[in-house]
């Protein structure tokens, strides 16, 4: 079977990503800060979607023009950063003006890590707890002018280690200011939840919409209890951004919301009407009642016949 000539492209090493565009060799293998701002550049971004195995971490002064990131385009003039995992896809879309894709990474700064080099440090498994890593470009960290600085002054640490003198502590004092980066910008984006309250409010009222919805037309019946993707794509966000959302709106993530709708539903209909334990269980999308009880239970602190009887 011919493959599809728009399947992204891998790559797999720093090095190959680099020379894609136009950049020299970097001078540790693992790691790669790109300075656009500082520094006059005449790099060419690759032209299509692509796939990183490494940790990409870019600030942008503007975000001018429309980039593909994951399933999404987005198109904006403010500045802010953008995170992508490896083995997501990120790059400009096909149709993108070569122009423009070149004045974007010549005009930012990008932070490469390749997982390797931050095996043997706890970072290799906290950097997985950060979960603006598996955000969408839509849901990017808008910075203030304060934060801006100090996001620029530790891209800008990191730049001078690597371009001073290596030596035995030169990972460890990288690794440490990763970890300032990183931790920075999760303290930033809690920030951006508290200063879009009434945007994410509104997304709160729309996921509660989508959940009565979703029990009206009986969907639970056929299709099983809702979950966190099939909310977030209803909302057009990623299950991450929004669970990190509704957390900072009420201290509760998505999964506990539906668990929340799901017991008031049972408490409707417990009360309401002469269906079995049972058949409510299955009504709400449960496989087996044992598990609707379980949940109940610890959610309400006595089970659904008990419930029943109390209200009766």
């Amino acid at each position: 079977m011919k493959k599809s000539g728009h399947v992204p492209k891998r790559f797999k090493s720093l090095s190959d990503a680099l020379s894609a565009s136009g950049f020299p060799v970097p001078q540790h293998p693992l790691l790669s800060l790109i300075n656009g701002i500082d520094r006059s550049l005449n790099l060419q971004a690759p032209r299509h979607p692509h796939v990183l195995n490494f940790y990409k971490i870019s600030y942008r002064p503007s975000m001018g023009g429309t980039l593909k990131y994951g399933q999404t385009h987005f198109d904006f003039n403010g500045g802010g950063m953008l995170f992508a995992a490896p083995n997501q896809i990120v790059g400009s879309k096909e149709d993108a003006d070569s122009a423009d894709d070149r004045e974007c990474i010549n005009q930012q700064i990008t932070l490469l890590i390749d997982p390797d080099f931050l095996l043997n440090y706890p970072l290799a498994k906290e950097i997985k707890q950060y979960n603006y890593f598996s955000y969408a470009t839509n849901e990017a960290l808008h910075l203030s002018d304060k934060e801006k600085e100090i996001i620029l002054f530790i891209f800008r640490m990191i730049e001078d280690e690597l371009d001073g003198r290596i030596d035995e502590f030169s990972q460890d004092v990288v690794i440490s200011q990763i970890e300032l980066l990183l931790n920075y910008a999760n303290r930033f984006y809690k920030r951006q939840f508290i200063t879009r309250k009434p945007v994410n409010s509104t997304l709160l009222q729309k996921m509660d919409d989508i959940l009565d919805e979703y029990f009206k037309q009986q969907k639970p019946f056929n299709q099983g209890i809702p979950t966190v993707q099939y909310l977030a794509e209803c909302l057009n966000i990623t299950p991450s951004y929004l669970s990190d959302m509704l957390r900072s709106l009420t201290g509760q993530n998505t999964q506990q919301h539906i668990h929340n709708k799901l017991i008031e539903k049972a408490k409707e209909k417990l009360s309401t009407t002469s269906l079995s334990i049972s058949e409510i269980a299955y009504d709400l999308g449960f496989k087996h009642s044992q598990s609707f009880s379980k949940l109940f239970k610890r959610e309400t602190k006595q089970s659904p016949t008990h419930f029943r009887q109390s209200f009766n």
